[in-house]
């Protein structure tokens, strides 16, 4: 197979992969980890000519020496060369030095062979097999490695969503903790902290390990850790459980609740609310959708499901996000909150539970009124203002991709179409009432946003403006330009759909003149001879041939 060549820069040094496309995605990352001589925990983010992150993985497209990538370390262990010292000292000879050799080894051979030998890849090869044969075959079990495979428990795949269980395995949590843990004391640069604060973050190019780092940052850089008494341990301990508790669904997944936190800045609200208020906020942003399965509050209650029955059709999925949430708070090792007063403890549950069953769309106009009527005399230093702020404010956050650049919210528009699209083929499967918003037969990506858009995103985002007008820039331009965006495609596909029709209907048109003038042609007898007036033939006209697959695919 064919290799591709990656130029690149790293520190003002120009540099250049090779591999092939097959080439395992952790040797790729491997590679570039060693051009920057990075750390093995460090983070990684590779940027185009425009300046946005790019994936770095074997589908990574080819490029140019006049067209360089750029690779940063955009977080990296300060302490780590004190701890290289101590074990130097222990170790009689210096770990980061032989480190620093190995990589030099490697990028040296990579330069002399100009691809990684043949024989590297079938070894890891031979090591995979290897790996995989010991957690698949039972009788090997004696080595502790056997992966119990069955259908049943908990982790049975989601319908329809065949590729991951919809709970998360121990196996793969466990790895996302150990991963987090070893990231968390990596010091985040200047200018990641920066584009965190705008709406413009683009957070698919971040895995769940490093999307913990930064929900740690974001604890941090608003000084709730040192306000509120917040143990760090404590704090990465609940991140991890609202990690665990996420599943694995295309939209409302672990990725969803990080939505808050450029608006605090955005609308300056450190300066205009409390502390504590803002501390409930962000921390209801990341918990707002916990243990979500993919299927709305309609399906809920049609289906009379356990939630729906629990909460008695109100709000199933809202007061069960809650409930998750407190239930990993009521744990001290868990419970970023246990150095609280009563009082305060019991404001911040109070304004949680208002903040998350403020989500539920279906109140979308109750909210978005009361928050209209108080506009004229809002006043920052009274609770009912605050409280229906607050509620506006996740309301936002929570639809707010169509303000994200393109190509940030597309992605997301598709994931959430995948959600629904299952949710209406489940419904019809179970013979429920199909969600017309949801049918895949109904409903085009550009439909689905057009409306949304001029009637739910514009009101909303306007009034919120109204109040904050520097979020005209940031949240209602992009979504002038989403609607264009989608309201031209809407018209193509309309165009489109019209033009098959109009094929469709000339070429049955001509078919049935076709197969009528072969019909009313007069048929000559076996002998040759015209029949005779008032006779009939001995022999009987042909019937129209029968039109062959050539005819219909025509």
């Amino acid at each position: 197979m064919t290799s591709k060549v990656i130029y690149f820069t790293v520190n003002g040094r120009p540099e250049q992969a090779e591999f092939t496309a097959d080439c395992p995605a952790q040797d790729v990352k491997d590679l570039f980890r060693a051009a920057a001589e990075a750390g093995p925990h460090d983070i990684l983010k590779l940027y185009n000519t425009k300046g946005n992150i790019i994936n770095i993985s074997p589908k990574l497209e080819p490029n140019s020496p006049q067209s360089r990538y750029k690779l940063e370390v955009v977080a990296a262990d300060c302490n780590s060369e004190p701890l290289g010292s101590e074990l130097a000292v222990a170790l009689g000879f210096d770990l980061s030095v032989m480190e620093k050799r190995l990589q030099s080894l490697e990028k040296k051979i990579l330069g002399e062979a100009g691809e990684t030998p043949s024989i590297v890849f079938e070894m890891k090869n031979q090591v995979e097999s290897f790996r995989e044969k010991l957690e698949s075959v039972e009788h090997l079990s004696w080595l502790g490695l056997f992966k119990e495979l069955s259908s049943t428990g908990t982790h049975k795949p989601s319908p329809f969503y065949h590729k991951r269980a919809l709970r998360k395995t121990r196996e793969e949590c466990e790895h996302v903790r150990e991963s987090f843990l070893q990231m968390s004391t990596l010091e985040v640069t200047e200018e990641v902290r920066q584009y965190l604060k705008t709406p413009t973050f683009d957070n698919w190019q971040w895995e769940d390990a490093e999307i913990m780092v930064l929900l740690q940052l974001m604890y941090t850089d608003l000084d709730f850790i040192t306000t509120f008494h917040i143990e760090l341990e404590v704090l990465q301990q609940f991140l991890y459980e609202v990690y665990k508790h996420y599943n694995n669904i295309p939209f409302h997944n672990f990725n969803h609740c990080f939505c808050m936190y450029g608006l605090i800045w955005l609308t300056d609200l450190r300066s205009k609310i409390d502390e504590i208020d803002l501390l409930t906020m962000l921390t209801s942003a990341v918990c707002h959708d916990l243990d979500h399965t993919g299927y709305n509050n309609a399906y809920q209650i049609n289906a009379r499901t356990e939630l729906a029955l629990r909460y008695n059709d109100i709000s199933p999925l809202e007061n069960h996000h809650c409930a998750v949430a407190f239930e990993i708070l009521e744990k001290p090792e868990n419970n970023i909150f246990r150095n609280l007063t009563t009082e305060q403890y019991k404001r911040i549950r109070e304004g949680m539970i208002k903040c998350i069953l403020a989500t539920d769309m279906t109140r979308h106009n109750e909210i978005l009124n009361q928050f209209k009527s108080i506009l004229p005399v809002f006043d920052f230093s009274n609770k009912d203002h605050k409280d229906n702020l607050m509620m506006t404010m996740i309301k936002v956050s929570d639809i707010s991709n169509e303000a994200r650049p393109m190509d940030v919210a597309e992605p997301w528009l598709d994931c959430l179409l995948q959600e629904f699209f299952n949710q209406s083929d489940m419904e019809k499967l179970e013979g429920l009432p199909v969600s017309p918003f949801m049918d895949r037969d109904k409903v085009t990506k550009p439909s689905s946003q057009t409306g949304f858009i001029r009637f739910v995103l514009f009101p909303l985002f306007m009034e919120l403006a109204n109040l904050f007008p520097n979020l005209e820039q940031h949240i209602i331009d992009p979504v002038r330009k989403a609607l264009d965006y989608y309201t031209e495609m809407e018209k193509a596909l309309e165009k489109e759909k019209k033009e098959k029709q109009n094929r469709a209907q000339s070429e049955k048109a001509a078919k049935e003149k076709s197969m009528t003038t072969s019909q009313l042609e007069p048929k000559k007898p076996a002998n040759g001879s015209l029949p005779k007036p008032g006779g009939s033939s001995t022999t009987k006209p042909k019937p129209p041939a029968a039109p062959t697959l050539k005819h219909i695919n025509k």
